[in-house]
Formats: structure tokens, C-alpha cells, sequence
């Protein structure tokens, strides 16, 4: 989010980040490019914002944005979906905390769409976020939400994500307007551009280097490292572009890993003409064209970062169940930098046009 808030014009001044590659990503960047924002590594629960204020001397209302994207594991369709049973999605409200005390002019906040269904304390469906927006009309913000496709706004790929606009008062503001559609939906009233497929991204890097076995670490500043497994491009080679594991039924069970007809979206291959599916944790897409994974940095490219963007951290040839994010967890957990800049420029236009 903070690379299109920044691209927007914003000034951001600090960030809160728990995860101890993630804190090394943003310092790197902020080192790299001479921010001035200043990168704490903590549990948000144990900050105090009326220290933070101090820290950052900034008064109560003064802040124009307050954004942020809580753990959304715990709201995710794809996930457990214990909603405020689990302790992360309690974290979801430590943006109205900090809300309370600072007075922000907008807050911006970015979640799975699962937040909207996700049961509360009384297993009523939805109550998780109508608690949320009770809590935050309670400090004096009315809130604005929809759940947007990256693909409309130029990032090849069909991630959809519940944004929240909330402001002080009478809440003014517009999402902003789509501005890419499937091509079937570009030749009508709207002058649509066409969805980016991820061949158009792809290309022009060079060949990846090979993953050193036993290291998670790589020293490759472009990230564009290939972390397959010799015996997985045997079953990579099966899947034709475009298609899935699953499909190859001609496969025996051990190629295919015993998964049933059900499983499209798993050990998936892309394709070059279409926009990616999400980018999600628990697995690595198939690049359309080659026998291996895609690269983290191949998933930058397909999240919209600049090329000049660092990654720091391991580099795994799987995620399995770790403490902290490799490479690319950190892509896919993170917001398209595209689509937070559109939204971001959106919110300073309300910003002028109020005049506050």
C-alpha cells in the first residue's frame, strides 16, 4: 500500500509492521530511495498512538491518512474462516484505535472479501464487520466500502479485496472508476482499456537463477530466483498453458498428487493472453511457458511493483507452515501498489475538493 500511497503524493511518516522480513523489506526501500518514514517493527497491540504522535510530532487531526491492511487469514474464504475467534482478526480494529486517539482527516483500509460474510460472537453471518462499522461510526467516521478487481485498474490479475473509506462527518467520497475491462466489455459506452494478460509483464527479464539447495536465503538483488524442485518439473511439464494439475487425468495419482476434479485452481499454469488468478500463499503458480515455478520476481511483476523494488528474506521452495514470509508470501499478502495508488489519488482529490 505505501508505494502507491507515496506515488499518490502522500508523505508517509511511519509504518507498523510485524514481520521481521517484511520490516527488512521496507527499510531496504526506504534506505534505497531516501524515505523519511520510519519502519517499527512491533505488534501493533503494544504501541500507544499518543506516543506515536509525539514521536512523529503530529497533532490530533492534523494526519490526512491513516491505511493499513490487517491479517486477513482469519476472514479468508479460502482459509478456516474463524473469524474474531482467532486473535488476527481482532486486528482489524486496531485501526479504529489509533483512529480514536489521532482523528485522521480519511482512513483507508484494505481486506479479503470474505470480511463481509465472516460470523462474530453471536455465529451470525456478517456480524464481524458490521461490528467494525458500528465501531467506527462510534468515533465519528462514516464509512464508504466495495469489494474491487485489481484487473479493472491495469494489474494483470483477478484479485478482488474489500476497500474501506471512512471520514469524519458526511463522507463525500467516490471510488474511483474502473478503468480496464474483459475485452468482451470494451467495445460499448465506456472506453475500457482491455485486462493486461501476464505475458505482457513477463517479458523482457532475463533468465532466473537456479535456487542453491538448502539456502533460503539468495543474495540476487532482482529476486528472480527458481526455487523448483527437480522432481516437480515432471509434473509441471504435464500441464498445458492456461490449465491445472487436476485436468491432467492421464496422470497417474502420484503425478497428480491425488487431487480430485474440484481442485482448478491448484498447481495452476497461467496463461499469457489472460490475467492472472489471485496470488495466494499456499502455493507457487506454474510460469505459462517454462517448466518451473514463477519467480518472486515475476510475482512483482504481476502485482504492478517497480522493477527497482528490494525483497528481503527467504526465498523458499515451499512456504509450509513458517514464522515469518519468504519472498513471495510477501507479494501475494501485500496490495497491488497500482490499485492503492488509484485509490489513494482518489482520496487526496477529496481531500482538495473539501478543502481539508
Amino acid at each position: 500500500m505505501d508505494i502507491g500511497v507515496r506515488d499518490a503524493g502522500f508523505n508517509v511518516l511511519a509504518e507498523i509492521e510485524f514481520d521481521q522480513h517484511c520490516c527488512a523489506t521496507l527499510e531496504a526501500n526506504a534506505e534505497a530511495k531516501g524515505y523519511g518514514s520510519k519502519v517499527i517493527h512491533a505488534d501493533i497491540r503494544n504501541l500507544n498512538p499518543k506516543q506515536l504522535m509525539t514521536d512523529l510530532s503530529v497533532k490530533k487531526g492534523e494526519l490526512d491518512l491513516l491505511f493499513g491492511g490487517p491479517p486477513c487469514q482469519s476472514f479468508s474464504l479460502a482459509g478456516k474462516q474463524r473469524g474474531l475467534e482467532d486473535e488476527r482478526g481482532l486486528l482489524l480494529f486496531e485501526i479504529i484505535r489509533f483512529a480514536k486517539e489521532m482523528q485522521p482527516k480519511v482512513i483507508f483500509l484494505e481486506q479479503v472479501k470474505g470480511l463481509l460474510s465472516s460470523k462474530g460472537n453471536n455465529n451470525g453471518r456478517g456480524e464481524a464487520f458490521e461490528r467494525f462499522i458500528k465501531e467506527l461510526e462510534a468515533v465519528d467516521y462514516t464509512p464508504k466500502w466495495r469489494v474491487i478487481m485489481a484487473a479493472d485498474y491495469g494489474v494483470p490479475q483477478l484479485r478482488e479485496r474489500l476497500f474501506v473509506i471512512a471520514t469524519r462527518g458526511r463522507n463525500g467520497f467516490y471510488f474511483p472508476e474502473r478503468t480496464h475491462a474483459p475485452i468482451e466489455k470494451c467495445n460499448g459506452l465506456f472506453s475500457y482499456k482491455p485486462y493486461i494478460g501476464i505475458g505482457e509483464v513477463l517479458t523482457g527479464l532475463s533468465e532466473p537463477d537456479p535456487k542453491i539447495k538448502g539456502k533460503t536465503v539468495y543474495d540476487r538483488a532482482d529476486s528472480h530466483v527458481d526455487v523448483t524442485p527437480p522432481r516437480d518439473r515432471e509434473r509441471i511439464a504435464q500441464v498445458p498453458e492456461g490449465s491445472y494439475l487436476a485436468a491432467q487425468t492421464h496422470l497417474g495419482e502420484e503425478l497428480r498428487c491425488g487431487l480430485s476434479p474440484k481442485d482448478t485452481t491448484k498447481y495452476l499454469r497461467l496463461h499469457r493472453k489472460r490475467p492472472s488468478n489471485t496470488l495466494r500463499c499456499g502455493e507457487i503458480f506454474y510460469h505459462p511457458t517454462e517448466i518451473r515455478y514463477l519467480t518472486p520476481r515475476e510475482y512483482m511483476r504481476i502485482h504492478g511493483y517497480p522493477d527497482s523494488y528490494i525483497l528481503k528474506g527467504p526465498i523458499r521452495s515451499r512456504t509450509g507452515s513458517v514464522p515469518n514470509l519468504d519472498q513471495h508470501r510477501q507479494i501475494a499478502n501485500s496490495v497491488p501498489p497500482p490499485l492503492a495508488k488509484a485509490m489513494a489519488l482518489q482520496i487526496k482529490g477529496f481531500l482538495y475538493e473539501q478543502n481539508i
